[in-house]
């Protein structure tokens, strides 16, 4: 699908049910097969619960989303992460599988950095899962590795690696 029709706007609580959507069809195909079906589901309910969500934005989470024909396809999330040395952190970013690999994750990928850049942020950091093929997605698009990060979460563990771009 070509990137005409494609457009960005910041989500409203109003959005929360779209975005619990897309999470829902991208989240287990992605997690199950690299931490089985227990951990996804626990992580899901705890992150992506309506109230969660809300909370979210209500901390100053921004969500961007992403638009084909007036469709929600994707969506992603920042938030502040040290003030001081102007770092933000890409919080989520999940495309509906029916749009991945046509260059739709590099374009919100890069609303976002527009974004950010237009706010004064110089640096994006972000975590992914050691596992998860998305690291390689975000090192193509110019992330690089900063450190190995376990953070737990409930009776599980996120083994993350935490990478980060400079933007320009």
């Amino acid at each position: 699908m070509s990137q005409q029709g494609v457009t960005y706007r910041n989500a409203t609580h109003k959005d929360i049910k779209v975005i619990r959507e897309i999470a829902n069809k991208t989240w287990f195909v992605t997690y199950e097969p690299i931490l089985g079906k227990e951990q996804p589901q626990y992580m899901f309910d705890l992150i992506y619960s309506e109230e969660a969500l809300a909370e979210q934005m209500n901390n100053g989470q921004t969500f961007v989303l992403q638009l084909i024909d007036n469709q929600v396809v994707s969506f992603a999330s920042y938030s502040e992460k040290d003030d001081k040395n102007k770092i933000y952190k890409l919080n989520k970013l999940y495309l509906n599988p029916d749009f991945q690999g046509g260059g739709f994750g590099r374009k919100i990928l890069e609303e976002v950095e527009n974004q950010l850049t237009k706010l004064g942020v110089k640096t994006l950091d972000l975590n992914v899962n050691r596992f998860n093929k998305a690291r390689f997605f975000y090192e193509k698009v110019g992330f690089k590795m900063l450190l190995e990060e376990d953070i737990p979460i409930g009776p599980y563990w996120m083994n993350d690696y935490v990478m980060r771009k400079e933007l320009v």
